[in-house]
């Protein structure tokens, strides 16, 4: 196992110095198209600065006004009977907009349920398996200036959908099996 270890943090730096072996090599100017990768990085980064503030400001007052629990409670008399706790419902939706504002959740569900629960096992496979859609789109859309999203909206929420009842029916099964 500790070869495993002192062989993982040595494949980086190799890597990295095999590229500019490599570089050198064949007369590239490493440092110089480092530097352009760096400049058109940066010029990405503040391109998607706006909309990363924006989506995280309109998290955080999803949060902050309550109408996130007002949606679980309403959803949940719906969902609660066919094995999705309704306490579960913002997480699904603030997952498809922020990983670290359901993050803020699932911490929430594990105070109140703790980590071992039914509840708990449910969030954990479930923000394992689902994607931040609307944050990844926007964030490599504007990067790619991409303008015709086609299918990747019905196909990433039909992905997640599948990542929700999947985790659903192995929490479901795998704690009755456990407990």
């Amino acid at each position: 196992m500790r070869v495993l270890a002192n062989l993982s943090n040595l494949m980086i730096p190799v890597f990295i110095f095999y590229i500019v072996a490599y570089g050198f090599a064949a007369k590239i100017p490493v440092y110089d198209v480092f530097i352009k990768g760096v400049k058109e990085g940066l010029k990405t980064v503040v391109g998607i600065v706006p909309t990363l503030i924006g989506l995280m400001i309109a998290v955080g007052i999803l949060r902050a006004s309550g109408i996130l629990e007002l949606l679980g409670g309403l959803l949940g008399t719906i969902t609660d009977p066919i094995g999705f706790p309704g306490d579960l419902v913002p997480l699904t939706f603030v997952k498809m907009f922020s990983s670290s504002a359901a993050t803020g959740l699932v911490l929430d569900i594990f105070k109140q349920y703790g980590p071992d629960s039914k509840i708990g096992l449910m969030t954990s496979l479930m923000m394992s398996s689902t994607e931040t859609i609307f944050y990844t789109m926007s964030v490599y859309f504007m990067a790619a200036k991409v303008q015709k999203v086609r299918f990747t909206l019905s196909g990433a929420l039909l992905a997640t959908l599948a990542g929700t009842i999947a985790s659903v029916i192995l929490a479901q099964s795998t704690y009755s099996l456990l407990f």
